[in-house]
């Protein structure tokens, strides 16, 4: 009977106060834990807003190629009244303001049910994803600002998925598998990677991480769900790529619930089967497996086979037995100012202390990941001769200490000088450690490379004595300071070198963090913490002109069909339609969709597929001042025999700011059989 009120309290978020006298122990469940599951549109803006990642001012969005999702999962333990959540959003990073803001808006609905200590947010690391979502200029730079749309789509959708994993509490069983998948990653800097010690290369014989892990969730001995780890970056999508896209691990997670289980993502609000594919110690892991950036719309192949690789490596993991899960739920998080940590001995592994300084840009970050897509010209991976210069005759002269702690990089931005004057990176950031059962998942707010992360694992496994394939680095989480490398691959300053902020100790100093929150978890006592970072959302510049009015081409009224499909189509075959459009910003249709391709089943016409599917595109572009063309695309499917007419969605701002909704519909088309 207790057993039951608890599960009760907890499925509906209550307190319960405690017996007078405890109830004998019940027998251990076949379905220890209540699970729920939830999926929220998290897109944001698609026309006319810079994409993250690439840092490339050129890549402006210009249409959809299918929705960004957040996915959530809610674990509580019936018998201790605990529960941690994990959110795995289709998103380029999840910034610190997205942190405060989704941790602000649970605690008004939830109270301190969901808070900092047990919600692990982490990001897919799309880089076809909408920028100006960060209250750090550095990130906004290519966005001309900060976009409030995005950030409250992203936002709203988090915060969305989380209330449907608590409303979908139910009875579940948890099992963890372990597998390899050897052709979807290469290391990107194997030159760096082979510094390390023989310990750490010999645990990655082919310098990459294989491993695959999957946690399966079941009712009544049914799979309803199921979160994957595998490490490599979201890249497939190229820079020249102008649509908004959730990439390779996107696709992995659309194919296994809209191709696989049928979701439909507009009408299921529950649906039967939940799927997401998390990012771990993917910094120098590559999906571009011959080692050069993909053209497009070549990408576009390139995507899907990454992605399906991932899915059939995951569900491939559904029939092995693997570990069941029990022991209950626990959490820890702790803020550290990463500009300034005192890092013990034993973590430095020279017998001195030695400590993290002001985060800085190396020449080597400027120059970007040459696999993946590089950045700024006149740059360099390794040596940069000229900036050496500069960072020795200006910025050493200037600060000794800075050269010190930043030796052997060459400085291009100063960052930490600048915070001083407006915030442009973040410099205290959260830590967390959480566990389900015997899962660990080690949260950084930063991209890991693989020998960095196992270090990461190795030191949790030691306290908490878990295998290290059970100790997970949850990249990409709660905030974001760049990368983070082993000392020896930040001597070589590579990409991922340069990009490690705070100095040669930065690792060292989290291997300490990770070490205090695996103890406070292991001794059952609260971790300490430096204060959490100020919120910055009253500082936001935004420079992007807003919409002004939209106003269809001349002669034509809004939804007309500019131009028509052909009279019919086979499988493989793409239709195109043009429609005199308006301005996608005016409305992000979250939750809905820009199209349909509807189908014709004798009596009316039926959704097929939407502006979410793999098979659609809308792009965007301006005609003239205030006129807009928008183009819908379908690829046709294998069996897809029938007739079929394309349906546009928008809405049109007038002088004034008001907006008004229009449908428009294609001529139909015929698919023979």
């Amino acid at each position: 009977m207790r057993a039951r009120a608890l599960a009760a309290a907890l499925l509906t978020g209550a307190c319960l106060i405690a017996a007078p006298t405890p109830a004998p122990a019940a027998p251990a469940s076949a379905e220890p834990y209540l699970v729920g599951r939830g999926i929220a549109d998290a897109t944001g803006e698609i026309a006319e807003v810079g994409m993250m990642g690439y840092g490339r001012t050129d890549q402006q969005a210009q249409g959809l190629h299918n929705r960004l999702r957040s996915r959530a999962f809610v674990i509580a333990d019936p018998a201790s009244g605990e529960r941690v959540v994990l959110v795995v959003v289709d998103s380029p990073m999840i910034f610190g303001s997205v942190h405060q803001a989704v941790l602000r808006r649970l605690a008004e609905r939830y109270g301190d049910l969901y808070t900092e200590q047990n919600v692990l947010l982490t990001g897919t690391h799309t880089h076809a994803g909408p920028g100006g979502y960060s209250h750090h200029l550095l990130y906004n730079l290519t966005t001309l600002g900060f976009h409030e749309k995005t950030f409250d789509a992203i936002t709203d959708g988090i915060v969305e998925s989380i209330e449907r994993a608590h409303g979908d509490l139910a009875p579940a069983s948890l099992t963890l598998t372990h597998s390899e998948l050897t052709d979807a990653s290469v290391n990107r800097s194997r030159a760096a990677f082979d510094r390390n010690p023989a310990e750490d290369r010999e645990f990655f014989p082919a310098a990459i991480d294989p491993q695959t892990s999957l946690l399966r969730i079941e009712r009544d001995g049914r799979a309803v769900g199921a979160v994957n780890w595998f490490a490599t970056h979201n890249t497939s999508m190229s820079g020249d790529n102008r649509l908004i896209s959730a990439d390779n691990k996107g696709y992995a997670a659309y194919h296994w619930e809209r191709e696989v289980e049928h979701v439909d993502y507009l009408a299921d609000t529950t649906p039967d089967f939940v799927s997401a594919f998390a990012q771990t110690n993917a910094g120098d892991m590559s999906p571009n497996l011959d080692l050069t950036p993909p053209t497009t719309p070549e990408d576009f192949a390139r995507t899907k086979e990454i992605g399906q690789r991932q899915y059939e490596a995951a569900a491939g993991q559904l029939a092995r037995d693997g570990a069941a899960l029990s022991g209950g739920v626990d959490s820890r998080l702790t803020y550290v100012d990463m500009s300034d940590v005192d890092v013990r001995p034993e973590f430095t592994g020279d017998g001195e202390h030695h400590r993290t300084c002001d985060p800085a840009v190396g020449a080597a970050m400027a120059a970007g990941s040459t696999e993946d897509g590089p950045a700024f010209p006149l740059f360099a991976e390794g040596e940069n001769p000229l900036w050496d210069t500069v960072s020795h005759s200006v910025l050493y002269t200037a600060s000794p200490e800075l050269k010190q702690c930043q030796a052997p990089k060459g400085i291009a931005v100063p960052i930490g000088a600048m915070n001083a004057v407006y915030p442009w990176v973040q410099e205290t950031v959260p830590v967390q450690l959480v566990r389900v059962g015997g899962l660990y998942l080690i949260g950084v707010p930063g991209e890991v490379t693989i020998a960095a992360g196992l270090r990461l694992r190795r030191t949790v496994a030691d306290i908490v004595g878990a295998d290290v394939r059970d100790v997970l680095v949850a990249g990409y989480s709660n905030a974001y300071f760049h990368y983070v490398t082993t000392p020896e691959e930040y001597d070589a300053q590579h990409y991922e070198g340069g990009s490690t902020l705070f100095g040669r100790w930065q690792l060292p100093a989290l291997q300490q963090t990770a070490s205090g929150l695996a103890e406070a978890m292991r001794d059952g006592r609260p971790a300490p913490s430096d204060p959490a970072p100020a919120d910055l959302s009253g500082r936001q510049l935004s420079l992007q002109p807003p919409i002004v009015a939209d106003a269809p081409p001349l002669g034509r009224r809004f939804g007309d069909v500019l131009t028509q499909p052909l009279a019919s189509y086979g499988p493989g075959e793409r239709v195109e339609v043009v429609f005199a459009g308006a301005h996608p910003g005016n409305d992000l249709r979250r939750g809905g969709t820009y199209l349909e391709v509807q189908r014709w089943n004798g009596n009316r016409w039926v959704r097929v597929a939407d502006d979410g599917d793999w098979s659609t595109t809308l792009r965007w572009t301006r005609h003239g001042i205030a006129a807009s063309h928008v183009t819908i695309g379908w690829e046709v499917p294998p069996g897809s025999e029938g007739t079929y007419r394309i349906s546009y969605h928008g809405e049109a701002r007038n002088l004034i700011g008001g907006i008004r909704s229009f449908t428009g519909a294609s001529k139909q088309f015929s698919v023979p059989g």
